[in-house]
């Protein structure tokens, strides 16, 4: 039987193009998800790990833990006294503000090692003498500083004395700036160990203490050794490099890869998809076979041999197509990889092909394929010979198979379904999560029960076609269980894509509700400097840009005191306000002064120049409002009080506008980029309840389309095995087409019919999609966000009915080939067909 089955897969080898092309999407899926993962670990240790790539060996503490040891000089000397330390690089890191405009950066030390300096010198030398500072590439291009530029610095911490500390420091060496995410964008400067102690905390002592080890020594040794000199202090681990980029990466997740279980999410639903096509489609390739197969049984073949000629066939389709799967997630990703290599920005990207990615893609598409043609295996061999062509019985609710299956799946879909309520009432997204996996699967398991019926109401749709509309309506739920499998693998996709739109929907609506009441104004431009403050020429050129409804200068007026400090205060005419401020409750008027959310104060003395005056509180309802006053009472505060301008950050005039509605993510977006440009500010002094709108829906759309394209594959996978099952239909009703066309159906007639039960079945399928996606997304997004606010239903139309006329088309387009197949053939040859 060996050998019949190698010559069925080399004979028809187009027979198993659809199974095979469902098995090598749904393992380069699973396989690319898992090269991804082991990439991203890789390409963190290049990026995360850059600090301390150098290193054997590292000391590090617990940064989380108040009672962890602090790293001193008396810990350095221990690890450099070591046994097989060559020498060592304990690394300071310190925040200080350079240049005019006071930017901030991360100030490090230089290392008493060489080989350890985490980044590359790209000119001059590093500082040697207390005075002197290296600068990144970046930076130093922005700054426009070269070697013997004079770079001055001032430290966020007052010294001890109570003065600030300043110093002026030569530029002596450019270096490559930290390819390190958290750093990205910031500016790095490296100086000596003193200066860089200097201007840190006091008594926060080294974030690390990095080891090189001497030739020949042994890392394990070294460890030991160094786990037992410092064995008296608390919080205080060695590890090696990659173990320390590993506990960095846990902690930026709480010790969760989300991503990769997302992901490992989607690949099971493309999996699931494909074991229902891979089974259809051997249920095709055994009724193409039937007389075959019922000869190989008369001719002396026993039962379990014609089992196993049907398993060989799976095994070999499922070894070709998982190794074509393999091959081409390792293409895929290996493509990506090098597209990322080009931009600055993720230059670290490094592509890494675990043997677990390989091992997995090749077992699983290998088991599932055999598995999932197990059934058609058995059904080969559950007839008899001269019973060959009578078809098996349908799972159906009434008998006991069924009744078994259908209980189940009510139980599964009640508890989920109540699971569900449950989290949306109390917005725990861990509670509604596991209902709504189980409240689906019961729906999947109850399909046959009302599948079939809604198949059979919708097609008295097609009734007014005539007799192929007619029979098609019929036809369409001839075989229910089939009917169920096939429209059960496309609800999983619509529903989990139209899930994903109305989530996105319902929590972009929900988030303008949020950012609304967290920020005053649609947006807020802060001043630049003391040096050129904003004025009413900032305002007019700000209200000039394209997508700008209002603009107001909003200057500071005085200075007031509450339990979390010294504010500056702003003044704006009522009139202005109204134009600008987004909560139409909040009066500006003379003796109040409007306060952020959490101000306890009922009453708030405020200083200008000339006098002092106490005004009655008014608490918003956004975090984010400055203290504001009307013009009038500004008028007669004075202006600033002299105090005010000894604060290392005085405040300085604003720009508050309104933008106009309707505007997009890409136009918000746009709008943030013009502004920062119209008055000479960067990106990131342009904020606001707008802008931060922009900036999340931006993340919401990359999201949404990534999930999307990644639910597209299983929706293909569906597909195919909607062209699998007509397939079927057609073999089963080979005699019947001919009879009809005998009877002058013609060869369009019969077409048409195939097409619309394609229809009837993929349109079903994407209704019920529809439905069940909407409500998932909109109790999901209540789950997640109903203990932060109000969430209210909001459904794409446009993208559900897009959903709908997409499934409604690939489902006719599944139809081409069977009815093609179907109406080539003469009525003459399909009635002798046995």
């Amino acid at each position: 039987m060996l050998q019949v089955a190698l010559a069925q897969v080399r004979l028809n080898a187009r027979r198993f193009i659809a199974v095979s092309l469902a098995v090598l999407i749904a393992v380069g899926f699973l396989t690319a998800t898992l090269i991804i993962n082991s990439s991203s670990k890789a390409s963190l240790t290049q990026s995360v790990g850059e600090a301390y790539r150098n290193a054997d060996l590292l000391v590090t503490r617990d940064m989380y833990s108040a009672d962890a040891a602090v790293l001193d000089e008396e810990t350095a000397a221990l690890v450099r006294d070591t046994p097989g330390v060559e020498g060592i690089y304990a690394a300071r890191q310190s925040y200080v503000a350079f240049g005019k405009d006071l930017n901030v950066a991360q100030l490090g030390n230089t290392s008493e090692h060489a080989d350890l300096f985490p980044v590359d010198i790209l000119q001059g030398t590093l500082p040697v003498a207390d005075n002197e500072v290296a600068v990144d590439k970046d930076t130093a291009e922005r700054q426009e500083l070269t070697e013997g530029s004079v770079l001055p610095l001032t430290a966020f911490i007052d010294d001890p004395t109570g003065e600030q500390q300043t110093a002026e420091l030569t530029v002596t060496a450019l270096v490559s700036a930290s390819k390190d995410p958290q750093l990205m964008g910031t500016p790095q400067l490296y100086s000596t160990s003193a200066t860089a102690a200097e201007f840190g905390e006091p008594g926060s002592g080294f974030t690390s203490i990095q080891v090189a080890l001497a030739d020949g020594a042994s890392v394990e040794d070294v460890r030991a050794a160094l786990e037992q000199d410092i064995s008296g202090l608390e919080g205080v681990y060695v590890r090696t490099a990659q173990e320390q980029t590993d506990a960095v990466v846990a902690s930026f997740t709480g010790g969760e890869d989300i991503l990769t279980t997302i992901l490992l999410a989607f690949a099971a639903v493309a999996l699931l998809v494909c074991a229902l096509v891979v089974s259809n489609t051997f249920s095709v390739l055994v009724a193409q076979r039937t007389r075959e197969l019922a000869l190989l049984r008369c001719i002396g073949a026993a039962r379990s041999q014609i089992r196993r000629s049907v398993i060989v066939e799976a095994l070999i389709v499922g070894i070709v197509a998982s190794v074509a799967g393999v091959l081409a997630a390792i293409a895929l990703v290996g493509g990506i990889i090098a597209y990322l290599k080009t931009i600055p920005e993720s230059g670290f990207a490094t592509l890494s092909v675990s043997p677990l990615a390989v091992i997995a893609g090749l077992g699983v598409g290998i088991l599932m394929t055999v598995l999932a043609s197990l059934v058609p295996a058995r059904a080969a061999t559950a007839v008899a010979p001269l019973a060959a062509l009578r078809p098996a019985d349908d799972v159906r609710a009434g008998t006991r198979r069924g009744r078994v299956r259908l209980g189940i799946g009510m139980v599964l879909l009640a508890g989920g379904a109540a699971l569900l309520a449950v989290g949306a009432v109390k917005g725990n997204l861990l509670i509604a999560l596991p209902g709504g996996m189980l409240s689906f699967v019961g729906v999947l398991m109850c399909a046959t029960l009302f599948v079939p019926s809604l198949v059979r109401t919708v097609g008295r749709i097609a009734a007014p076609l005539g007799v192929p509309g007619r029979l098609a309506a019929l036809n369409a739920v001839r075989n229910p269980q089939r009917t169920s499998a096939t429209s059960s693998a496309l609800l999983i996709g619509v529903t989990l894509v139209t899930m994903m739109m109305t989530g996105a929907a319902t929590v972009r609506t929900s988030l303008d509700d949020v950012l609304a009441a967290e920020y005053p104004v649609d947006i807020s431009i802060s001043g630049p400097s003391d040096e050129s403050p904003f004025t009413s020429t900032d305002a007019e050129a700000s209200g000039a840009v394209e997508g700008v409804e209002e603009a107001v200068l909003v200057p500071p007026a005085g200075m007031t005191e509450t339990e979390y400090g010294p504010y500056g205060v702003y003044a704006l005419d009522p009139a202005d306000a109204a134009k600008v401020l987004q909560d139409s409750a909040l009066v500006l008027e003379s003796g109040v002064i409007l306060m952020p959310q959490g101000t306890s104060e009922k009453t708030l003395t405020v200083q200008g120049a000339s006098k002092s005056v106490e005004l009655k509180v008014v608490v918003s309802r956004s975090s984010q409002m400055q203290p504001l006053i009307s013009a009038s009472t500004a008028e007669a505060l004075g202006g600033l009080p002299a105090s005010a301008a000894e604060d290392m950050y005085p405040p300085q005039p604003q720009l508050w506008l309104t933008a106009v509605d309707g505007l997009n993510t890409n136009e918000l977006m746009d709008l943030r980029t013009d502004l920062a440009a119209a008055v000479d500010v960067e990106d990131y002094a342009v904020s606001g309840s707008a802008i931060e709108r922009g900036a999340f829906e931006q993340v919401i759309n990359v999201l949404l389309m990534v999930v999307t394209g990644l639910l597209g594959v299983a929706v293909v996978i569906a597909l195919v095995g909607v062209a699998n099952t007509l397939s079927l239909s057609v073999l089963e009703r080979t005699r019947e087409s001919s009879l009809l066309r005998a009877l002058g159906l013609t060869r369009g007639q019969l077409r048409g019919m195939l097409a619309l039960e394609a229809v009837l079945i993929a349109g079903v399928a994407a209704l019920m999609g529809s439905i069940l996606g909407s409500l998932y997304g909109w109790l999901g997004a209540e789950s997640a966000l109903g203990s932060f606010t109000t969430v209210a239903l909001s459904l794409p139309w446009l993208q559900l009915i897009a959903v709908l006329a997409v499934a409604l088309l690939a489902g006719l387009a599944a139809s081409v080939l069977p009815a093609r197949r179907a109406a080539r053939l003469s009525p003459v040859a399909g009635l002798a067909a046995d």
